[in-house]
């Protein structure tokens, strides 16, 4: 292997100090004020916030969360002067078929945790051996042990070049994809920019594929709840994008300085986002939650995780380069895009759709049963 293509052995080890600073953070935050009765409408809650503060302060344990991920394999190396954190896990069947995971944004690997051991081993968690995988989860390059990226540019297509890279690294010829959000669009353009290897997909969004109100078949339920989605999105909850999208750097600061500005301005989309209804831990385990909020806070990558927002305005409203590599999709009730089918064929290859009766945005970590399932399924006629 050339020394450009190394490949690091990686353990996380959080320094104390670091957990010593952050406890100290969160015992001195300066609160704001509500109205007595104020709801989520107004923005997360003080009395809930207050009282996951004070959890995540005294009784969460990042030790055994860090423990916990440790056994997992996890590598980094540089792609495109970047460094890439990645966790690999082969599976024990020998014709295993490699499943390359990509998360979003405010998520993390964390996001897949439940899924590796039952897709590496299915024959541990009561499924059929045939259905194995060899998993690889990556940061994405300025999320988590990634590290933030030290200039401009990476565009979801630059990211999909380098999971191509990474998995030819790997040693990979042939391997399918599956992604969420930001996670589906880097899979997308990964079949376009890796075409010759990436044998399927299977994505949870299909943004181009919204219903608009102007042209939705309304009589249709799929298209009016993808329009009531879409309408909720824009004139409730699309606020953090604009300001990631336009000023990412200005709400950096304070997301890096405040661990509750971290803890707030994520667990606030997961709850808006999940198949919840009074807190995000209806939908999620609140562990995992903050599991997922100390990646970012940890690594200091709030404002480098931000900036694809901006990078991604750059390219709003180009025309769809159609995709020819066989798509599965996954839709979820609670999401905040609902996706159509006759919307998303004319520029996809959709194989496979089905769409469930409970979980939203972050399916993986809500349902991960219904995941690994549609998984299995999914790709079982391209092994």
């Amino acid at each position: 292997m050339d020394t450009a293509d190394t490949i690091h052995a990686f353990q996380i080890d959080i320094p104390e100090a670091d957990l010593d600073d952050l406890a100290r953070r969160l015992e001195h935050t300066r609160w704001p004020d509500q109205p007595a009765d104020a709801d989520w409408g107004y923005g997360i809650p003080v009395g809930y916030l207050r009282g996951l503060a004070e959890y995540w302060r005294t009784s969460y344990d990042w030790r055994a969360q860090e423990a916990r991920l440790n056994q997992l394999s996890q590598f980094t190396t540089e792609i495109d002067e970047q460094n890439v954190h990645f966790i690999h896990v082969r599976s024990p069947e020998p014709h295993a078929l490699p499943l390359l995971l990509t998360h979003s944004w405010p998520g993390s690997i964390v996001e897949f945790l439940d899924l590796i051991s039952p897709l590496t081993s299915p024959g541990a968690h009561g499924g059929d051996i045939r259905d194995a995988f060899d998993v690889v989860v990556p940061s994405i390059p300025g999320f988590g042990f990634s590290g933030i990226t030290r200039r401009t540019g990476w565009t979801m297509t630059r990211v999909a070049r380098a999971w191509a890279e990474l998995m030819r690294r790997l040693g990979y010829n042939r391997y399918v994809a599956h992604g969420g959000d930001f996670g589906a669009l880097i899979s997308r353009e990964l079949g376009l920019v890796d075409a010759e290897h990436v044998l399927a997909l299977h994505v949870t969004h299909i943004f181009s594929a919204s219903a608009q109100a102007e042209t939705a078949d309304c009589a249709v339920d799929a298209e009016r709840r993808s329009v009531d989605a879409g309408h909720r999105y824009k004139q409730e909850l699309a606020g953090y994008a604009w300001i990631q999208a336009t000023r990412p750097q200005s709400i950096a600061y304070g997301l890096t300085d405040s661990p509750v500005a971290q803890l707030a301005w994520i667990a606030e989309r997961f709850k808006d986002w999940t198949d919840s209804t009074n807190s995000p831990e209806d939908a999620v385990d609140r562990d995992a939650l903050l599991t997922n909020v100390m990646l970012y806070w940890l690594t200091g990558t709030a404002g480098s995780a931000a900036r694809y927002y901006k990078e991604s305005a750059a390219n709003r409203g180009e025309p769809e380069q159609p995709s020819l590599v066989p798509t599965a999709v996954a839709v979820f009730p609670r999401d905040i895009v609902i996706p159509i089918r006759r919307l998303a064929e004319p520029t996809h290859n959709i194989v496979r759709w089905t769409e469930f009766h409970r979980g939203g945005h972050f399916a993986a970590m809500e349902e991960p049963e219904l995941v690994i399932t549609d998984l299995r399924e999914s790709f079982r006629g391209y092994r």
